[in-house]
């Protein structure tokens, strides 16, 4: 019987969804082309019609949650009208209920942040999705920053782009402790403490700073 095109999506997806599982309970390194297969009633063969390597799992992961990712933050800031720092702070609150509300996305940034075993090799293979992925979220952050300093709300001074890179790195520390059970306060607290912080430091006179305590 002739596979549909519907019918050969729905197997990429389930071989993702079983890596994804995998890699969750056993790390990168330890999971195989045999138990994804396995665990789906699937030869290793037909894995590998779909995916030559662990890499491109990887990768097929990353670009599928990152679309997903990119969605979900669209549908929130379409709502919204003229854009404040009070978005951006939302948008990262907005992932971590979404990290709590949703297992697979949980799953998945737990695997990529804590788990992945990442190297020089590993690391060439998927750097497309790698890239794609840093480039959406930069470009969010540098798109929303510069509309507020268009609204004279951030200093004119100040280089966007080096906010938006240390914007990122903060939550991305954030979420690693957070993952990792390293926090000592809530997780939301500090993303709102932090951001505020850093938000405190660029405004333009006379925009009302933050407080930075709850």
């Amino acid at each position: 019987m002739r596979r549909t095109k519907e019918d050969a999506e729905q197997t990429r997806r389930d071989i993702l969804a079983s890596a994804m599982d995998i890699f969750y309970e056993k790390g990168y390194s330890k999971t195989t082309f045999d138990e994804i297969a396995k665990r789906i009633n699937l030869t290793k063969g037909a894995v590998y019609w779909y995916f030559r390597n662990k890499p491109d799992i990887v990768a097929a992961l990353i670009n599928e949650f990152a679309t997903q990712h990119m969605v979900l933050i669209e549908e929130f800031l379409a709502k919204r009208q003229e854009a404040d720092f009070q978005d951006i702070i939302d948008v990262e609150l907005l992932i971590n209920e979404h990290i709590r509300q949703d297992q697979k996305f949980s799953k998945f940034l737990f695997f990529i942040t804590c788990q992945m075993e990442w190297s020089e090799t590993i690391i060439s293979k998927i750097m497309p999705s790698i890239e794609q992925t840093k480039k959406i979220t930069r470009d969010l952050f540098t798109n929303m920053l510069m509309d507020l300093q268009k609204q004279n709300k951030i200093s004119a001074q100040i280089d966007i782009s080096t906010i938006a890179d240390i914007l990122i790195s903060l939550y991305g520390g954030l979420l690693e402790g957070y993952f990792t059970k390293r926090l000592y306060h809530d997780f939301d607290e500090l993303v709102k403490i932090g951001f505020n912080l850093i938000f405190n430091s660029i405004k333009a006179n006379g925009v009302q700073n933050e407080n930075q305590l709850s």
